[in-house]
């Protein structure tokens, strides 16, 4: 009986200790533009937090906006999890800024930090392609479809749907203290700690949260996802581009080095794959190819560098409009589009023009030197042997005509150690 008891008070004051710690809770942070890659972090991380039977999952969020197609996924899988979702803004200073918006508004529980901002949700892109020129019906349509989209989220969470809207039509946007008062977001946490005791007992779909003195355990990123989020930052692909032009053009420039050739290669590959992901505007690729030209039709055409003036300014103002500058997210510094055209013109003037005019000299060394070249000969030239005395060293030498020594004759041709010669002048006979 004693034994029976002892069982029973160890089994009660271990259910106690776990329900004053809380379950683990998952902790994800996502950081800088929302592209295809954090939707895959994001819907790995839910399953995780799943298997792992956390009370929640928490995503410290800090971003200017992004991919409205990767934000549509999110969404979905935000609303077909099975563990609570908190999306917390955070830390302070930190933006839930186009795509942000849309993800805060999503989750179970929306949290920011004080000094954070929200909204800002107008669409400035479709996807790839980035910010082309389209109709004021065509902006107008997309303006209704994602302002009706982000209204119903905020209707399915119970959040504000007449403020959603106008962050969407209107580019509204609003601070942490503001949000919680137009209840757009359900609290404001000063930090981590904070937020779980705010959020325990906090009913979310039906079950109370039990997240007082819960440890959050971090859902880092794969290897795989480390990359493709590394692929998706403009200044990379700007580097990519760069590497493939070099890389390409010296392998044309100079036949045979192979490894500027393979490196610009796969570089090339890198930059289709990102300008799938990315909003790349076609007309700045427009004029960066024409500055390519440019630069190479200036090495052989008399301009006086009128041309490669023309691709300087050609490769700037492309590299400027590379990517939708409207959208805070995929915007490229002048810290990289200066330096990236002083470094191009200065590749195409040197480098590239160096190896191109190079292919154009006449030869000066080697067997092609030898042909149309006049010399003695030093012993009987026939059909079958003879002998020339040529750049300090003995050649075999054939002719058709039977030569004399001692009279002049010149090189037609190199067969192997053979020289195929002529008479210069008909011999004496």
């Amino acid at each position: 009986m004693k034994h029976s008891l002892l069982i029973s008070l160890t089994a009660l004051t271990c259910a106690s200790v776990t329900g004053l710690r809380g379950a683990d809770v998952g902790l994800i942070k996502i950081r800088g533009a929302i592209v295809p890659a954090t939707a895959s972090y994001i819907a790995r991380a839910i399953e995780v937090a799943n298997e792992r039977d956390d009370t929640c999952l928490v995503i410290e969020l800090d971003t200017p906006g992004g991919s409205l197609e990767a934000t549509k996924q999110i969404v979905q899988k935000f609303y077909a999890s099975s563990v609570p979702t908190v999306v917390y803004v955070a830390p302070a200073g930190a933006w839930a800024g186009s795509a942000g918006c849309f993800i805060t508004l999503a989750a179970d529980v929306a949290a920011m930090a004080p000094g954070t901002s929200i909204g800002a949700a107008h669409p400035v892109s479709i996807g790839p392609g980035g910010e082309e020129k389209t109709s004021d019906v065509m902006k107008e349509k997309l303006e209704q479809i994602t302002g009706s989209f982000i209204e119903g989220i905020a209707k399915r969470r119970g959040r504000n749907a007449e403020w959603a809207k106008a962050s969407v039509v209107e580019s509204k946007a609003i601070d942490a203290d503001k949000a919680l008062e137009l209840k757009v977001i359900d609290l404001i946490a000063k930090d981590l700690p904070d937020l779980l005791d705010q959020l325990d007992n906090r009913e979310v779909g039906g079950k109370a949260l039990k997240t007082a003195g819960a440890t959050a355990v971090d859902i880092p990123m794969t290897l795989q996802e480390k990359v493709l989020q590394l692929l998706s930052h403009p200044e990379l692909m700007m580097i990519l581009m760069l590497v493939a032009i070099y890389g390409i053009i010296g392998e044309l420039s100079n036949p045979g080095a192979i490894l500027p050739g393979v490196v610009g290669a796969i570089a090339l590959i890198l930059v289709l794959y990102m300008a799938t992901v990315l909003p790349v505007n076609i007309a700045g690729l427009a004029l960066i190819g024409l500055a390519v030209v440019l630069f190479i039709v200036d090495i052989y055409a008399p301009t006086h560098g009128v041309l490669t003036i023309g691709g300087i300014v050609a490769f700037f103002l492309g590299a400027l409009m590379l990517f939708n500058r409207a959208d805070p997210a995929f915007r490229l510094s002048l810290v990289y589009i200066i330096p990236a055209t002083l470094l191009t013109a200065a590749f195409f003037i040197f480098v590239v023009g160096a190896g191109l005019r190079a292919q154009f000299f006449p030869v000066r060394a080697g067997r092609e030197t030898l042909l149309r070249k006049s010399v003695p000969a030093v012993a009987r030239i026939d059909a079958v042997s003879g002998k020339v005395f040529v750049e300090g060293e003995y050649w075999n030498a054939v002719s058709e005509v039977p030569i004399e020594p001692g009279h002049p004759v010149e090189i037609v041709a190199v067969d192997g150690l053979t020289l195929k010669v002529k008479p210069k002048q008909p011999p004496r006979t």
